[in-house]
């Protein structure tokens, strides 16, 4: 499924969700149905960090979705057993992959999202912090 100009609407397991894996996508990911993501898994959030990057998430305005879907940063969100979710960003195309085990099949898909909204702009600082020399130290408490 694929929508535009709708934001992100973040499935229930929302509230189950107590840490975030952040990836660095690696692998082509621009097919819309992909299993699931490759990349190297850069940092760990819990606590604070997955309620204020939920939130931002919730926050990101819906826009015109673009054609290409590479994304290059992406989260899995996990209760402390289970995978719920998963996330891919391509902040290039306004595109946003939602999808996993905990996500309706109404939800599942790629959503337009606005890249240069103030909440979007802070989740791709904080990843970028994240990755290797990017001024973080990787895990987030």
């Amino acid at each position: 499924m694929i929508s535009n100009s709708v934001p992100v609407l973040l499935p229930a397991a929302r509230e189950r969700t107590e840490l975030l894996e952040v990836v660095r996508i690696t692998g082509r990911m621009n097919y819309p149905y992909s299993q699931g993501m490759v990349g190297d898994s850069v940092a760990l959030w819990d606590d604070d960090h997955v309620r204020q990057v939920l939130a931002l998430i919730a926050d990101v305005p819906g826009s015109e979705l673009h054609r290409c879907f590479i994304p290059g940063w992406g989260i899995r969100a996990r209760s402390p057993t289970d995978l719920l979710f998963e996330i891919a960003f391509c902040f290039r195309c306004h595109g946003v992959r939602l999808w996993g085990p905990s996500v309706p099949a109404g939800q599942q898909g790629i959503h337009g999202f606005d890249p240069g909204s103030p909440p979007a702009l802070e989740l791709l600082r904080r990843f970028r912090a994240c990755a290797p020399g990017g001024g973080g130290n990787g895990r987030r408490q």
